[in-house]
């Protein structure tokens, strides 16, 4: 009797051991997974930034839109490897109106930080369009200036390019804006 008692007891523990074990396994493994209240935040989160993605997706289309139209007026260079207006025409009226005063075509001046012995210079270079100004490297520039002599080391070619092609490519107003924003303590 000794014998099959603890036999028993044996295969009692067992089950009540296994069935401890299940019960534990089922409160951790349900502790884990969210509950309808947390599943239905994280889904009312996720909805409100798919509606904001929506809306900043339906910008990024229009301003696409209002870009290849723009666009539309260029061609791919594939010497320089960006765009080009196909044929811009000079038109001192759009140039007038947004700088306030008469511009002549090509007029390196225009540029902020060009003189007229600056650009003497750049003539003398063989630089004497926007255009060509705006093909010319920063460093190219300083080279310019560094054959004038010391006295034209102290200005900063840098942006004279950039300048140059928003000349050529008619952006009156970005240029005047441009302008206005660097101009160095002149008033």
């Amino acid at each position: 009797m000794d014998w099959e008692s603890s036999t028993i007891w044996y295969w009692i523990i067992l089950a009540v051991t296994g069935i401890i074990s299940g019960i534990l396994g089922y409160f951790f493994g349900k502790s884990d997974t969210p509950s309808i209240q947390e599943k239905s935040f994280e889904i009312n989160t996720l909805e409100i930034q798919n509606a904001k993605l929506k809306s900043d997706l339906e910008t990024c289309r229009k301003r696409l839109e209002s870009y290849t139209t723009k666009t539309k007026q260029l061609e791919f260079d594939s010497r320089t490897n960006s765009l080009q207006r196909k044929s811009f025409s000079f038109d001192s009226g759009e140039a007038k109106a947004a700088f306030g005063k008469t511009i002549k075509e090509n007029d390196l001046k225009l540029v902020e930080g060009i003189g007229p012995k600056i650009e003497g210079l750049f003539h003398n270079f063989g630089i004497k369009t926007w255009k060509e100004l705006a093909e010319t490297s920063a460093d190219k520039c300083q080279e310019v200036l560094d054959s004038g002599g010391k006295r034209y080391r102290i200005h900063d070619p840098a942006s004279w390019p950039m300048q140059a092609k928003m000349a050529h490519e008619g952006h009156w107003e970005q240029l005047f804006e441009w302008q206005e924003k660097h101009r160095a303590g002149k008033y």
